[in-house]
């Protein structure tokens, strides 16, 4: 099956994403929703990937292709076909399976998650990258996979999605870009994490791959 890789803006890149698919022989093709007027075409047989974006799904009226986004994702979750949505994605998959999306405490950082009890993905501690002001409710049926302490819901699970409020994704460059704002002590600080933190988040993400692609 091919995976169609939408994109939400340029500053939020799929990352290793891509690398990974490409190491394994999966068929995949990226689409860069912001250079387009809607959804492309021919994504009815194709898995899904959502990536990120500053936009927030609650945005309809600035960006009608939202509610279209969303129609996507419901038919795919109803053929069984893969979904994988990254923050803005995850947001887009538990709005699309009727749960709420609101603001939260705004995230930007390392954090150390938890993951749920016998949930099959995630150990009781890992490292993660937050970029975010936005959270969501579990749709009805999900399995929570991973908590957070400011914002609870991170990771969860429902038919043949899965939806990750972080980012495993992204590269030391792409986090460099997020945080170039911050005050220098801040941002070398988060440097060094993201030296440090990387390659367990990198485990992890093929991890998730691995589930999501499984027959």
């Amino acid at each position: 099956m091919e995976l169609a890789v939408l994109l939400h803006d340029p500053v939020e890149p799929p990352g290793m994403i891509c690398d990974l698919l490409e190491s394994r022989g999966v068929r995949h093709e990226i689409h860069r929703l912001y250079e387009a007027e809607g959804l492309p075409a021919g994504l009815d047989r194709a898995g899904l990937v959502l990536m990120g974006g500053p936009m927030s799904v609650n945005d309809q009226d600035r960006h009608p292709w939202l509610e279209d986004e969303q129609a996507l994702i419901r038919d795919a979750v109803g053929d069984g076909r893969p979904v994988l949505g990254v923050c803005l994605g995850a947001q887009l998959i538990a709005r699309a399976l009727g749960a709420r999306v609101y603001p939260s405490v705004p995230e930007r950082g390392w954090r150390t998650l938890a993951g749920a009890p016998r949930n099959p993905l995630f150990p009781p501690a890992f490292p993660a990258f937050e970029l975010h002001g936005e959270t969501f409710d579990l749709p009805e049926g999900a399995t929570l996979l991973a908590t957070g302490d400011a914002v609870r819901h991170q990771a969860f699970a429902i038919g043949s999605a899965l939806g990750l409020q972080f980012h495993l994704e992204a590269t030391p460059a792409v986090i460099a870009a997020w945080t170039a704002d911050l005050p220098g002590a801040e941002r070398e600080g988060c440097a060094a994490e993201t030296a440090r933190h990387l390659p367990a988040a990198r485990r992890l993400l093929v991890d998730v791959l691995d589930y999501l692609l499984r027959e």
